[in-house]
């Protein structure tokens, strides 16, 4: 029989970039990495409403940066930046040095793995059938130009007594193959009958040598003079601009 390993640990350092980029003397790691992993868990549950797909590490000095990368950042945010400024506060409070927290969103919300499987753990919270919670997802996921989805739940599916593995796959998911982009991601759903696991793996395609992954995040796009995004200029606006240069002459 064939032994499973992680998708995403499989290919770190080949295709896939590390989630915690620093250095450490031996005598620093385990504290680092304990850091790195209350951050993460602690941004997770306060964020899991925002669709949190990635959270990224990297420190400088004293400093820790944290990148969230999300389906919905207005709700990071908050309004007026007040959500965005709690949330530092915390994080800083919770390991004890300066924090630096940026946030950019999701390019392709349903081509992303994690998202993907907290989706069908929310629909199996709210009682519908895992079978067509699967199949709502791979449709998504497919329509989103992937070349493959597997989607599996385990548990005790539709309230039975024996907890049992179901599984539904789409296109191709070369799991063996390194230079393959397989994005990876996995969520619980809290039913009555107990913990429900959902697994999702997403084919984005093949990589040419020298090429790496792709993170699903958007760019940040390029802004005025006066600082604000540049919007596309209607009918209405040159309408009104030509008004105004003929009441000018």
């Amino acid at each position: 029989m064939g032994q499973k390993t992680h998708p995403t640990g499989f290919r770190v350092g080949v295709i896939q970039p590390w989630s915690s980029t620093w250095y450490a003397k031996k005598s620093n790691y385990p504290e680092f990495l304990v850091e790195d992993a209350k951050i993460r868990k602690y941004i997770k549950k306060k964020l899991y409403t925002a669709g949190v797909a990635k959270i990224l590490i990297a420190r400088k000095a004293a400093n820790v940066v944290v990148t969230v990368a999300t389906a919905k950042p207005g709700i990071v945010v908050g309004r007026g930046g007040q959500g965005i400024d709690e949330l530092r506060t915390a994080v800083s409070a919770l390991i004890g040095k300066p924090v630096t927290i940026d946030v950019v969103e999701v390019a392709r919300i349903d081509a992303d793995a994690q998202l993907a499987a907290e989706s069908v753990a929310l629909q199996l919270e709210k009682r519908i059938a895992f079978r067509r919670a699967m199949k709502q997802v791979m449709q998504r996921t497919m329509r989103a130009g992937v070349q493959g989805i597997k989607v599996m739940v385990s548990g005790r599916l539709g309230g039975a007594e024996i907890a049992r593995s179901e599984w539904a796959k789409e296109g191709r998911i070369p799991l063996q193959t390194l230079r393959a982009d397989v994005d990876y991601g996995f969520a619980e759903a809290d039913t009555m009958m107990g913990k429900i696991g959902v697994k999702v793996w997403v084919f984005k395609g093949d990589l040419m040598p020298g090429e790496k992954a792709d993170l699903n995040i958007k760019t940040k796009k390029s802004t005025g003079a006066h600082g604000s995004e540049e919007r596309p200029v209607g009918r209405r606006r040159k309408k009104a601009a030509a008004q105004t240069e003929e009441v000018s002459e």
